[in-house]
């Protein structure tokens, strides 16, 4: 009979080789690759489930990348070609400047297939309290669909008086679409309000149901509105009281949106046209989704930056690391979380040891949350260290995702400044070429200092040990966050 104790120690080598090749073969990164082998070697029952719900590297839920020029219709097709030509304007026009701006535009068109469009309008509306109302108006105003798609839809007094507006405007024709995140709104669309909600015209699906625990992890956190394939939102809002009304020990619920109108609005409605399709099979290419562009006066070049976890590039990653290494003067960043990989922490020290004044704004404490902030007390010492302004904002909750360059570009969207959204979560970033628009989002940046507090490296070396251990290990599970 076989010796159990020789069998076990078998068994025991077995998984500790075939976990060691499996995780190294990966080729993540070496924090990364690390985390998980101490995870598997510690936890060896809980690991492989957690590797499965949370760690997968490549798959996510869509498939983006089989929707090619072949497969679209002709007006499509003559869209596309207006739009290049459009493009390849507008990379002229960006050159030049103190910032490298057409090299950021060629940059994210490689990584996010995305053109830059010229004939556009851009509206910057800071916080729920102007950009509620703003959205309430246009899609009162919706003539033939409206496409939505958010990490998060409460089911509050909020989202009911949103839900209201969608089913005056399903009964009098209008196509109603709403893609949510079913983690992000865990606990908001029971079968009964989804059926309730279908039966008034409400066409509501969730992005990856949560059954498919294989993808549980990929989590589309972007935040679209797309109102007759004309006028677009887009930022870091939810729906929800929560962004009226916090509560929680919150004065107020910091965030940023902007109202597109133009041809970025075409660029909006595709990116719903596709996770739409990875979530229902149903194709939305018709000229009533897609119509053309009117002409306006502005020639304000805006491009998307899309990433996620069946990208091939990190690209939201990608784009904050190039736009701190091309400054020269200035960079501001709002973000509510804090926890970076080596690439973006270098970026942002390199920056300011070169002289560049570098800024960043940080919610303080987040609602519910705790590991994520001790472990960014560690990056948040390692970057003062080096030079970089953190301001920690203390009126409320921080949760806008804004990055402005030397006054010149500017970007609002759903990437938070994390290993999570670098790596795993589907966002969406809207950059904007334009000094005024920069100008707004560096004078609001500027408005929002009276609420912070500077973080002094020197005071949190100075903590108790076991503070500052409890960052530590924290910090030793960011890459996994």
């Amino acid at each position: 009979m076989p010796d159990f104790t020789n069998l076990l120690s078998i068994a025991v080598t077995l998984y500790v080789v075939g976990a060691t090749i499996f995780i190294v073969s990966e080729n993540r990164r070496p924090q990364s690759s690390f985390a998980w082998l101490f995870l598997f070697f510690t936890l060896p029952v809980v690991a492989p489930v957690l590797y499965v719900l949370f760690g997968r590297m490549r798959g996510g839920v869509g498939r983006t990348r089989t929707l090619t020029r072949h497969d679209l219709p002709g007006h499509l097709v003559q869209t596309l070609d207006r739009l290049q030509a459009e493009h390849v304007r507008a990379i002229e026009d960006l050159a030049g400047w103190h910032y490298p701006r057409d090299r950021l535009a060629r940059m994210i068109h490689s990584n996010s297939n995305v053109y830059v469009t010229l004939s556009n309008r851009v509206e910057l509306l800071q916080d729920a309290s102007r950009q509620y109302p703003r959205l309430m108006d246009d899609l009162r105003a919706a003539r033939s669909s409206i496409h939505l798609q958010y990490y998060i839809w409460e089911n509050d007094t909020v989202s009911a008086e949103f839900e209201a507006i969608l089913i005056e405007r399903a009964a009098a024709g209008v196509e109603v679409r709403l893609l949510y995140d079913p983690v992000g709104s865990i606990g908001s669309f029971g079968p009964f309000r989804q059926r309730a909600s279908r039966a008034a015209g409400i066409d509501v699906r969730p992005y990856s149901p949560l059954w498919r625990v294989h993808t549980i992890s990929y989590r589309n956190h972007r935040k679209i509105a797309v109102i007759d394939g004309r006028i677009g939102h887009t930022g870091g809002l939810n729906i929800g009281k929560q962004h009226l009304d916090p509560g929680r020990g919150f004065a107020r619920w910091r965030d940023t949106n902007l109202r597109l109108e133009g041809a970025a609005v075409l660029a909006l409605q595709g990116v719903f046209a596709i996770d739409w399709s990875n979530a229902t099979r149903e194709r939305l290419l018709g000229p009533e989704y897609f119509p053309e562009a009117p002409p306006l006066d502005d020639n304000l070049p805006v491009q998307l930056c899309l990433s996620g976890p069946d990208s091939e590039w990190r690209a939201v990653r990608q784009q904050y690391f190039a736009m701190i290494v091309g400054a020269r003067r200035r960079v501001r960043v709002q973000t509510p979380f804090f926890i970076l990989d080596d690439t973006v922490m270098e970026a942002l020290k390199a920056a300011a040891l070169a002289g560049v004044d570098v800024s960043v704004m940080i919610s303080a404490r987040g609602p519910g949350q705790h590991v994520p902030y001790w472990a960014a007390n560690t990056f948040k010492a390692e970057a003062a260290e080096a030079g970089v302004e953190v301001l920690l904002y203390e009126d409320g909750y921080l949760h806008a995702k804004t990055v402005t360059v030397d006054g010149e570009v500017a970007s609002v969207g759903s990437g938070n400044w994390d290993i999570r959204s670098f790596s795993i979560n589907y966002e969406l970033n809207a950059l904007v070429y334009d000094a005024r628009l920069a100008g707004d989002l560096e004078a609001a940046y500027d408005a929002d200092r009276a609420a912070c507090r500077v973080f002094d490296a020197d005071a949190y070396r100075a903590l108790p040990f076991w503070m500052r251990l409890r960052d530590s290990a924290a910090r030793l599970v960011s890459p996994l966050m």
